[in-house]
């Protein structure tokens, strides 16, 4: 029994879109690594450091595209080694309002990002990426969460999936 061209080509057209309309991206979302004071020019101390070390370790075979940072020395170098690492540049988002790196985070398509961030922020990129995180807020002392959020485009809508993990030395509860 043979097929009609015009079936073959819609067949085809339709396994087209699909395939094409599918891709996942996956988002790290951390806040930056210790810091030496609270002043907003304050660079990462030598725990701080090694912190942001132990993210380039963690995130070396992530594949990461992109590097997005809030302006700030202590999240700039908190991004520096893996940007060092992949040679993928740090691009700046405003720290005052998390809509606009949300917006853009949400029209990429099929890449991995890390995102740097600060308590107040990291978990409204992900809840404005649509995720429940079980996280009630972010202490001071807390530096080590590594949020890991999957969109998965699809032709007719997307799934959203957080991971809540950790990274580095423990942070003291």
């Amino acid at each position: 029994m043979r097929v009609h061209p015009i079936v073959q080509f819609v067949t085809a057209g339709l396994i087209y879109l699909m395939a094409s309309g599918c891709a996942t991206t996956t988002v790290y979302i951390v806040r930056h690594a210790e810091k030496v004071d609270e002043t907003d020019s304050t660079n990462l101390t030598t725990v701080g450091h090694e912190r942001a070390a132990a993210l380039a370790e963690t995130l070396r075979s992530a594949g990461i595209d992109s590097i997005f940072s809030t302006p700030y020395r202590r999240t700039r170098q908190t991004a520096e080694p893996l940007a060092r690492q992949t040679g993928v540049p740090i691009v700046n988002y405003p720290a005052q309002s998390t809509q606009r790196i949300v917006e853009r985070l949400q029209r990429i398509r099929g890449k991995d990002v890390l995102v740097v961030g600060h308590s107040n922020t990291i978990l409204d990129v992900a809840k404005g990426l649509g995720t429940q995180p079980t996280l009630p807020k972010i202490e001071s002392g807390d530096f080590d969460n590594l949020l890991v959020v999957k969109i998965k485009k699809k032709p007719f809508g997307q799934s959203v999936s957080l991971d809540q993990r950790t990274y580095g030395q423990p942070t003291a509860p």
